[in-house]
């Protein structure tokens, strides 16, 4: 079992690093460009902000370990939904207009990794974790 927790580390901290750096870039580069893309592809331009924070705060929070297998969950359905809603007609590699759904598909695979097995080793969420009781029995 200490193999797969050291996995379930490296996927869940790659995740939030990725992640992470994906719901900044949006900020950085200007949220209302973000905004702005969203709308032209149907989707409602205030989603962007949704999305960055739960890609900036979630990927954090993977990364320290926090909530592991609700923010995967959620970055989950974002893969879904991005695969579905734009990447899928591109292709598995693209089309020469734009990036396939291949890096969308592996960070699923990631997330739902996280989301069936979870990741403790390290996580801050083992500080919060329940603590064993004592049984008293009597003579």
């Amino acid at each position: 079992m200490k193999n797969v927790e050291a996995g379930a580390l490296i996927l869940r901290v790659v995740l939030g690093i990725t992640f992470f750096v994906h719901g900044l870039v949006k900020f950085q580069g200007g949220i209302e460009n973000t905004v702005g893309w969203f709308a032209s592809i149907g989707l409602p331009g205030g989603l962007a902000y949704a999305v960055a924070i739960v890609e900036l705060v979630g990927g954090l929070a993977l990364i320290i370990g926090l909530g592991s297998r609700v923010v995967s969950a959620l970055l989950a359905l974002l893969m879904i939904g991005a695969t579905l809603k734009v990447k899928l007609a591109m292709g598995f590699l693209g089309n020469g207009q734009g990036a396939g759904y291949e890096l969308d598909l592996a960070l699923l695979a990631m997330a739902v990794f996280i989301v069936i097995n979870g990741s403790k080793l390290l996580a801050v969420d083992q500080l919060f974790g329940k603590k064993k009781e004592t049984v008293i029995q009597s003579a």
